[in-house]
Protein backbone atom coordinates (compact mmCIF):
# COMPACT_ATOMS: atom_id res chain seq x y z
CA UNK A 1 0.00 0.00 0.00
CA UNK A 2 1.29 3.60 -0.74
CA UNK A 3 1.13 6.32 1.28
CA UNK A 4 -1.55 7.96 -0.77
CA UNK A 5 -3.60 4.90 -0.60
CA UNK A 6 -3.20 4.65 3.25
CA UNK A 7 -4.05 8.21 3.78
CA UNK A 8 -7.52 7.86 1.46
CA UNK A 9 -8.11 4.78 3.35
CA UNK A 10 -7.53 6.84 6.77
CA UNK A 11 -9.87 9.36 5.40
CA UNK A 12 -12.48 6.85 4.48
CA UNK A 13 -12.89 5.90 8.43
CA UNK A 14 -13.02 9.86 8.85
CA UNK A 15 -9.70 10.31 10.22
CA UNK A 16 -8.07 13.47 7.79
CA UNK A 17 -4.22 12.81 7.84
CA UNK A 18 -1.75 15.38 6.30
CA UNK A 19 0.67 14.65 4.54
CA UNK A 20 3.52 14.26 6.25
CA UNK A 21 1.74 11.82 8.96
CA UNK A 22 0.24 9.93 6.35
CA UNK A 23 4.05 9.36 4.86
CA UNK A 24 5.37 8.54 8.41
CA UNK A 25 3.07 5.89 9.16
CA UNK A 26 3.69 4.58 5.67
CA UNK A 27 7.36 4.81 6.75
CA UNK A 28 7.05 3.20 10.18
CA UNK A 29 4.85 0.43 8.47
CA UNK A 30 7.65 -0.37 5.49
CA UNK A 31 10.61 -0.33 8.06
CA UNK A 32 8.89 -2.52 10.87
CA UNK A 33 10.02 0.28 13.06
CA UNK A 34 8.05 1.99 16.16
CA UNK A 35 6.20 5.48 14.96
CA UNK A 36 6.40 8.34 18.18
CA UNK A 37 3.49 10.86 17.64
CA UNK A 38 4.12 14.03 19.39
CA UNK A 39 2.10 16.94 20.16
CA UNK A 40 -0.68 18.43 22.35
CA UNK A 41 -3.47 16.55 23.75
CA UNK A 42 -6.69 15.97 21.96
CA UNK A 43 -4.99 16.21 18.63
CA UNK A 44 -5.38 12.72 17.66
CA UNK A 45 -2.52 11.11 18.23
CA UNK A 46 -4.56 7.86 20.23
CA UNK A 47 -6.86 8.17 17.76
CA UNK A 48 -4.16 7.12 14.52
CA UNK A 49 -3.67 3.60 16.06
CA UNK A 50 -7.12 2.95 16.55
CA UNK A 51 -7.53 3.64 13.03
CA UNK A 52 -4.88 1.83 11.71
CA UNK A 53 -5.86 -1.24 12.68
CA UNK A 54 -9.31 -0.68 11.87
CA UNK A 55 -7.41 -0.60 8.23
CA UNK A 56 -5.33 -3.32 8.53
CA UNK A 57 -8.43 -5.47 9.85
CA UNK A 58 -6.62 -6.11 13.08
CA UNK A 59 -6.47 -6.17 16.89
CA UNK A 60 -5.61 -3.16 19.24
CA UNK A 61 -3.58 -3.67 21.93
CA UNK A 62 -3.29 -0.49 24.23
CA UNK A 63 -0.77 0.44 26.83
CA UNK A 64 -1.94 3.06 28.97
CA UNK A 65 1.32 4.89 30.45
CA UNK A 66 1.32 6.37 33.99
CA UNK A 67 3.86 7.10 37.03
CA UNK A 68 4.47 4.37 38.38
CA UNK A 69 3.60 2.03 35.97
CA UNK A 70 6.11 -1.45 36.19
CA UNK A 71 6.69 -4.58 34.44
CA UNK A 72 4.06 -6.17 36.26
CA UNK A 73 1.50 -4.02 34.86
CA UNK A 74 2.96 -3.53 31.35
CA UNK A 75 4.50 -6.96 30.57
CA UNK A 76 3.31 -10.00 32.79
CA UNK A 77 2.42 -11.39 35.96
CA UNK A 78 1.55 -14.44 37.96
CA UNK A 79 -1.84 -14.84 38.81
CA UNK A 80 -0.89 -15.24 43.25
CA UNK A 81 -4.22 -15.78 44.24
CA UNK A 82 -4.85 -19.14 41.82
CA UNK A 83 -1.48 -19.72 42.87
CA UNK A 84 -1.63 -20.53 46.51
CA UNK A 85 -4.84 -22.13 45.96
CA UNK A 86 -3.32 -24.58 44.02
CA UNK A 87 -0.51 -24.90 46.43
CA UNK A 88 -2.94 -25.59 49.14
CA UNK A 89 -4.84 -27.63 47.46
CA UNK A 90 -1.87 -29.13 46.27
CA UNK A 91 -0.53 -29.73 50.26
CA UNK A 92 -4.05 -31.49 51.32
CA UNK A 93 -3.57 -33.83 48.37
CA UNK A 94 -0.51 -34.63 49.94
CA UNK A 95 1.44 -33.07 46.85
CA UNK A 96 5.14 -31.47 47.18
CA UNK A 97 8.11 -30.11 45.80
CA UNK A 98 8.91 -29.44 42.23
CA UNK A 99 5.63 -30.94 40.59
CA UNK A 100 3.81 -28.05 42.63
CA UNK A 101 6.29 -25.55 41.12
CA UNK A 102 6.43 -26.16 37.89
CA UNK A 103 2.35 -26.65 37.52
CA UNK A 104 1.84 -22.89 39.18
CA UNK A 105 4.62 -21.22 37.13
CA UNK A 106 2.92 -22.90 34.23
CA UNK A 107 1.10 -20.97 31.37
CA UNK A 108 -2.11 -21.48 33.28
CA UNK A 109 -1.48 -19.09 35.76
CA UNK A 110 0.12 -16.52 33.47
CA UNK A 111 -1.30 -13.35 33.05
CA UNK A 112 -0.61 -11.17 30.05
CA UNK A 113 -0.80 -7.95 29.82
CA UNK A 114 -0.25 -5.85 27.15
CA UNK A 115 3.13 -5.79 25.97
CA UNK A 116 3.24 -9.30 26.40
CA UNK A 117 -0.48 -9.84 24.21
CA UNK A 118 1.29 -8.33 21.43
CA UNK A 119 4.00 -10.34 20.77
CA UNK A 120 2.46 -13.73 20.91
CA UNK A 121 -0.85 -12.32 18.41
CA UNK A 122 -0.43 -14.88 15.45
CA UNK A 123 -0.84 -11.84 13.36
CA UNK A 124 0.71 -8.29 13.91
CA UNK A 125 -1.57 -6.20 16.28
CA UNK A 126 -1.27 -2.38 16.61
CA UNK A 127 0.53 -1.91 20.27
CA UNK A 128 -0.35 1.72 21.37
CA UNK A 129 1.76 2.82 24.15
CA UNK A 130 -0.19 5.81 25.09
CA UNK A 131 1.30 8.57 26.78
CA UNK A 132 4.77 7.15 27.31
CA UNK A 133 5.90 10.40 28.81
CA UNK A 134 3.86 9.65 31.98
CA UNK A 135 5.77 6.59 32.84
CA UNK A 136 8.90 6.84 34.29
CA UNK A 137 12.43 6.83 32.65
CA UNK A 138 12.87 3.50 34.30
CA UNK A 139 10.16 2.29 32.14
CA UNK A 140 11.89 2.94 29.15
CA UNK A 141 14.53 0.71 29.36
CA UNK A 142 12.19 -2.42 29.64
CA UNK A 143 10.25 -1.01 26.52
CA UNK A 144 13.52 -0.51 25.05
CA UNK A 145 14.39 -3.59 25.23
CA UNK A 146 11.13 -5.23 24.25
CA UNK A 147 11.04 -2.74 20.75
CA UNK A 148 14.57 -4.06 20.04
CA UNK A 149 14.36 -7.31 20.34
CA UNK A 150 10.48 -8.01 19.97
CA UNK A 151 11.20 -11.07 22.78
CA UNK A 152 10.44 -11.19 26.76
CA UNK A 153 12.16 -13.69 29.02
CA UNK A 154 10.38 -14.96 32.00
CA UNK A 155 12.82 -16.87 34.28
CA UNK A 156 10.14 -19.12 35.08
CA UNK A 157 9.35 -20.13 31.16
CA UNK A 158 12.41 -18.75 29.51
CA UNK A 159 12.40 -16.22 26.64
CA UNK A 160 9.08 -15.79 24.84
CA UNK A 161 10.03 -14.30 20.79
CA UNK A 162 7.28 -12.99 19.14
CA UNK A 163 5.51 -14.78 16.37
CA UNK A 164 4.54 -11.75 14.35
CA UNK A 165 6.09 -8.14 15.13
CA UNK A 166 3.12 -5.80 16.20
CA UNK A 167 3.05 -2.37 14.57
CA UNK A 168 4.02 -0.14 17.97
CA UNK A 169 2.37 3.59 18.39
CA UNK A 170 3.79 5.62 20.54
CA UNK A 171 2.16 8.72 22.13
CA UNK A 172 3.78 11.67 24.12
CA UNK A 173 1.67 15.32 25.51
CA UNK A 174 5.17 16.64 26.37
CA UNK A 175 4.87 15.92 29.91
CA UNK A 176 8.79 15.28 30.15
CA UNK A 177 11.48 14.68 28.21
CA UNK A 178 12.01 11.31 26.38
CA UNK A 179 15.22 9.69 26.14
CA UNK A 180 17.41 9.82 22.91
CA UNK A 181 17.89 5.86 22.94
CA UNK A 182 14.00 5.81 22.50
CA UNK A 183 13.89 8.40 20.32
CA UNK A 184 16.36 7.17 18.20
CA UNK A 185 14.54 3.55 17.86
CA UNK A 186 11.49 5.40 16.52
CA UNK A 187 10.32 7.35 13.43
CA UNK A 188 8.65 10.85 14.51
CA UNK A 189 5.70 12.66 13.60
CA UNK A 190 4.51 16.35 14.75
CA UNK A 191 0.51 16.24 15.14
CA UNK A 192 -0.55 19.97 15.64
CA UNK A 193 -3.91 20.96 15.80
CA UNK A 194 -5.15 20.68 12.19
CA UNK A 195 -5.81 23.78 9.63
CA UNK A 196 -8.81 25.16 9.22
CA UNK A 197 -9.58 23.29 5.64
CA UNK A 198 -8.44 19.78 7.37
CA UNK A 199 -10.70 20.61 10.55
CA UNK A 200 -13.35 20.91 8.59
CA UNK A 201 -13.11 18.13 6.32
CA UNK A 202 -13.17 16.05 10.04
CA UNK A 203 -16.39 17.47 10.84
CA UNK A 204 -17.93 16.73 7.82
CA UNK A 205 -16.80 13.39 7.71
CA UNK A 206 -17.41 12.59 10.85
CA UNK A 207 -21.13 14.64 11.14
CA UNK A 208 -22.46 13.75 7.98
CA UNK A 209 -25.68 15.57 8.65
CA UNK A 210 -24.35 19.10 9.19
CA UNK A 211 -24.88 22.44 7.51
CA UNK A 212 -22.28 23.45 5.80
CA UNK A 213 -22.96 27.03 7.38
CA UNK A 214 -22.80 26.02 11.09
CA UNK A 215 -20.00 23.82 10.74
CA UNK A 216 -17.54 26.65 9.04
CA UNK A 217 -18.82 28.51 11.76
CA UNK A 218 -18.15 25.71 14.27
CA UNK A 219 -14.40 25.16 12.87
CA UNK A 220 -14.02 28.97 13.19
CA UNK A 221 -15.19 29.77 16.70
CA UNK A 222 -13.02 26.48 17.89
CA UNK A 223 -9.92 27.77 16.15
CA UNK A 224 -9.94 31.11 17.52
CA UNK A 225 -11.31 29.84 21.20
CA UNK A 226 -7.37 28.25 20.72
CA UNK A 227 -6.14 31.11 20.70
CA UNK A 228 -7.21 32.35 23.62
CA UNK A 229 -5.67 32.04 26.76
CA UNK A 230 -6.68 28.74 28.14
CA UNK A 231 -5.51 26.41 30.92
CA UNK A 232 -7.19 23.26 28.17
CA UNK A 233 -7.47 23.89 24.48
CA UNK A 234 -10.25 22.20 22.91
CA UNK A 235 -9.10 19.35 20.87
CA UNK A 236 -10.76 17.51 17.85
CA UNK A 237 -12.63 15.28 20.06
CA UNK A 238 -13.99 18.43 21.96
CA UNK A 239 -14.63 20.19 18.45
CA UNK A 240 -17.20 17.26 17.69
CA UNK A 241 -19.17 17.01 20.69
CA UNK A 242 -19.75 21.11 20.25
CA UNK A 243 -21.23 19.97 16.94
CA UNK A 244 -23.29 17.07 18.03
CA UNK A 245 -24.49 19.21 21.02
CA UNK A 246 -25.64 22.26 19.01
CA UNK A 247 -26.85 20.19 16.10
CA UNK A 248 -28.93 18.05 19.00
CA UNK A 249 -30.04 21.46 20.06
CA UNK A 250 -31.29 22.33 17.17
CA UNK A 251 -28.83 25.27 16.49
CA UNK A 252 -28.48 26.63 12.86
CA UNK A 253 -26.08 29.86 13.37
CA UNK A 254 -23.82 30.60 16.24
CA UNK A 255 -25.00 33.35 17.14
CA UNK A 256 -28.53 32.44 17.23
CA UNK A 257 -29.14 32.29 21.06
CA UNK A 258 -26.52 33.84 23.25
CA UNK A 259 -27.37 31.84 26.43
CA UNK A 260 -27.26 28.17 24.42
CA UNK A 261 -24.25 28.86 22.89
CA UNK A 262 -22.43 29.70 26.52
CA UNK A 263 -24.12 26.47 28.12
CA UNK A 264 -22.36 24.07 25.36
CA UNK A 265 -19.44 25.88 26.12
CA UNK A 266 -19.54 23.15 28.49
CA UNK A 267 -18.15 20.12 25.73
CA UNK A 268 -15.14 22.60 25.18
CA UNK A 269 -13.98 23.96 27.96
CA UNK A 270 -13.10 21.62 30.59
CA UNK A 271 -11.74 23.92 33.74
CA UNK A 272 -13.45 26.21 35.90
CA UNK A 273 -10.87 28.92 35.48
CA UNK A 274 -11.05 28.29 31.26
CA UNK A 275 -15.35 28.47 31.95
CA UNK A 276 -15.29 32.20 34.32
CA UNK A 277 -12.42 32.92 31.27
CA UNK A 278 -14.53 32.83 28.50
CA UNK A 279 -17.32 35.42 29.04
CA UNK A 280 -20.54 35.38 26.90
CA UNK A 281 -19.43 38.63 25.71
CA UNK A 282 -16.05 37.18 24.38
CA UNK A 283 -17.86 33.88 23.10
CA UNK A 284 -20.54 36.36 21.26
CA UNK A 285 -17.06 37.80 19.95
CA UNK A 286 -15.33 34.65 18.85
CA UNK A 287 -18.81 33.79 17.37
CA UNK A 288 -19.42 36.82 15.45
CA UNK A 289 -15.99 36.46 13.71
CA UNK A 290 -16.72 33.12 12.74
CA UNK A 291 -19.79 33.93 11.54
Amino acid sequence: MQWTELQTAMADTGYIADDDLAMAIHLALSLGRPLLLEGAAGVGKTEVARVLAQVKDTQLIRLQCYEGLDAAQAIYEWNYQRQLLSIRAAAEDGETGRSVEQRIFSEEFLLERPLLKAIRQDTPPVLLIDEIDRADEEFEAYLLEILSEFQITIPELGTITAKSRPIVILTANGTRDLSDALRRRCLYAHVAYPERATELAILKARCAGIEAHLAAQIVGFVQSLRKEDLEKKPGIAEMLDFAAALMGLGIADLTQDPVVLQATLATLLKTQTDRDNITTEIAQRLAGKAA
